[in-house]
């Protein structure tokens, strides 16, 4: 068995091992969200953390950890008697990103089904992590039907099974701690709001504190065991302290002054619902009994806010975590007073709830003529008054956008956009398996066993089985594709106000993306060339921070942004061939500069249509006056073109039916 990197000896990261420790101390703090760069320990200080819990009483025999002093009626191991229980180490169970269903919940017993034709239940993952710790690593990347499931259990501390003829609920009460980079992605809010506590990581810029994390790690290395054995004692003086902390908690007392500040500042920072209060309550509490006090204090409400509250501020993935400290404070001495249980005489006036960290719906006032006097130019192509880089604009406030879809069915990696055969979904049929059997159809399997049990010499009640009777289940979900914008950024879009709602309109279709668990990458084009701001990613964040700060001006060259385009999604068919890709379009279809810029805009266009690649063309063309070159360019790319005023109405749903119909 590997020897873990010891707690005690991890380098900094003072909020991080407070977090866990918080959670050892009080499990109702609802476990912990470590969001960092990598190479930050956050997995190794998780993994660490096993070891300082105290020992579990247990049932002896029971798969479903029953606490013996008040076990569970229900158990499906039970009944149990109360009664004498045996001691074993708290468990840390991991959940890989690639678990399946059956591996999280648990399923029936195959093998005893088939061979003993008996109803039997294999337990899962949420069964091992009952009473113990349940640990994702990279937790953003985890499939949408397993976080349904995370949801449910953590909800209820029970997990529900209802398949296959097997009917099961046992408790699974746990502490979720899941770590992630943020660069690739954010989580679900459901799940995000889950975590009772969050803590952001960085690797330190101290020199000092870098030397004495790599030598601490090169030491490790070398002897886990000698590492591990010289930090014994610390390890043991903390093991204590929780057991300690765990012992006062109960008499810890939460007065009405500490329980105002806790309500003013969840309603200072506007926060969604009321977990927030309640985490930040029993962190507080927990904080108290960590520094060994039965009163909670003003510094600890405090410290429960900067780790309860800053994932609970995001609307969208495009907010920034984190509080404002000032107004933490503001808030924290406006409704300090007595921490004792007599009523405040003066709460403090009802002042505003300021709007710190929102977007300003307003926009600045157009820009100069920009664009905005087009003159006849090669091919009945409008040539934009080029002018040079404009300063960038912000966006418009972002709306919700309806779904676009890629046409087909596809095979690519789970998601919620398109559909898709997958792992995970509803059943749809069976067939025999092509390689390695990966989801038994257990009723088609025994339907096409059950004709041959005679000839084959049955006389038990198991069934007789062979390699030819296996049938693989064929499921049909939803799969996550490659969302492509490629953005005209040249002078014919520089108007502010024009820019600005262009831009909210491709932040609300990134919303969609990372709602719908997609890759984005986006390309740029204006004046001589096009770039790739981003290559493809599964954080829109990082997309929507390279489009706020995009720059316009000078010509459009169309062309060049389409072959930049087609370029991308090349390498990324050999990286990820089964994510299928869904490119769009931003532009008003004008095409200038270099010789016969629309002839090559047609060439480059027509790629996609012949690489059969799912394409809208977003028509940012505005004024009394439509060329229609959007659609022009639309038709060229085998795709079709939608407005912005479109890209929110129910017509969208008319769209996707002509993309699918054009594909068909």
């Amino acid at each position: 068995m590997t020897t873990p990197f010891p707690f005690t000896a991890v380098v900094g990261q003072d909020d991080l091992r407070l977090a866990l420790l918080l959670n050892a101390v009080s499990p109702a703090v609802g476990g912990v969200l470590v969001r960092g760069e990598k190479g930050t320990a956050k997995s190794t200080a998780v993994r660490a953390l096993s070891a300082l819990l105290p020992a579990v009483s247990v049932v002896p025999g029971c798969r479903f950890s029953c606490d013996p002093a008040s076990p569970d009626p229900g158990c499906p191991d039970g009944p149990h008697e109360a009664g004498g229980g045996a001691e074993r180490p708290a468990r840390m169970v991991e959940l890989p990103v690639g678990a399946s269903e059956d591996r999280l919940v648990g399923a029936l017993d195959i093998e005893r089904a088939l061979s003993e034709g008996v109803k039997a239940f294999e337990p899962g993952l949420l069964a091992d992590a009952h009473r113990g710790i349940l640990y994702v690593d990279e937790v953003n990347l985890l499939h949408d039907h397993l976080v349904d499931l995370l949801l449910d259990a953590a909800a209820m501390g029970a997990s529900y099974v209802e398949r296959e003829g097997v009917s099961v609920r046992h408790a699974a009460r746990f502490l979720l701690v899941g770590t992630m980079n943020p660069e690739e992605g954010e989580l679900r809010p459901q799940l995000l709001d889950r975590f009772g506590l969050t803590v952001e990581v960085a690797a330190s810029r101290e020199p000092d504190q870098r030397v004495e994390v790599v030598r601490r790690r090169l030491a490790y290395d070398d002897d886990p065991a000698g590492f591990a054995a010289r930090w014994a004692e610390e390890e043991a003086a903390v093991r204590a302290r929780i057991v300690a902390a765990r012992e006062l908690l109960p008499s810890v007392r939460l007065g009405d002054g500490a329980l105002r500040q806790i309500a003013a500042t969840c309603a200072a920072f506007e926060v969604d619902g009321m977990r927030a209060d309640i985490v930040m309550a029993r962190t507080a509490t927990a904080l108290a009994a960590w520094a060994g006090r039965t009163d909670v204090l003003a510094e600890d409400v405090r410290q429960a806010a900067l780790l309860a509250l800053p994932h609970r501020r995001r609307r969208n993935p495009f907010d920034a975590p984190g509080l404002d400290e000032d107004k933490l404070d503001e808030t924290l001495e406006e409704f300090g007073g007595s921490q004792d249980d007599d009523p405040d005489p003066d709460p403090g006036p009802d002042g505003p709830g300021g709007g710190g960290g929102q977007p300003d719906p307003g926009e600045g006032p157009e820009g100069g003529d920009t664009g905005a006097s087009p003159e006849a130019g090669e091919g009945g192509q409008p040539q934009p008054s080029g002018g040079g880089e404009q300063s960038a604009v912000r966006a418009a406030e972002p709306f919700r956008a309806k779904v676009l879809s890629v046409p087909g069915i596809g095979e690519g990696v789970a998601g919620r956009r398109s559909r898709a055969r997958t792992e995970h979904g509803r059943t749809t049929g069976a067939r025999r398996p092509q390689g390695a059997l990966t989801k038994l159809h257990l009723a088609a399997t025994v339907q096409a066993a059950a004709p041959h049990q005679r000839a084959r010499g049955r006389s038990g009640p198991g069934l007789v089985v062979r390699r030819d009777d296996l049938r693989q289940a064929t499921r049909e979900g939803r799969e996550g594709n490659l969302v492509l914008f490629v953005v005209d950024a040249s002078g014919s879009m520089a108007a502010r106000q024009r820019m600005s709602a262009v831009k909210g309109a491709v932040l609300s279709l990134l919303l969609d993306a990372y709602q719908r668990r997609d890759k984005v990458g986006l390309v740029t084009f204006r004046g001589t060339g096009a770039d790739v701001a981003l290559p493809p990613t599964s954080s829109v964040d990082a997309a929507a921070a390279r489009l706020e700060s995009l720059p316009t001006g000078g010509r459009t060259p169309l062309a060049a942004g389409l072959l930049r385009a087609h370029d991308v999604l090349r390498v990324e068919r050999l990286r990820d061939p089964a994510r299928r890709p869904l490119v769009v379009v931003v532009t008003d279809g004008r095409a200038t500069g270099g010789p016969e810029p629309v002839a090559l805009a047609g060439r480059a266009a027509r790629l996609f249509a012949a690489d059969g690649v799912a394409s809208v063309v977003v028509d940012c063309e505005s004024g009394p006056v439509r060329l229609g070159l959007a659609g022009q360019l639309a038709g060229e790319l085998g795709g079709t073109a939608v407005t912005l005023d479109e890209l929110r109405a129910d017509s969208i749903a008319g769209l996707v039916k002509d993309v699918q119909r054009r594909a068909a």
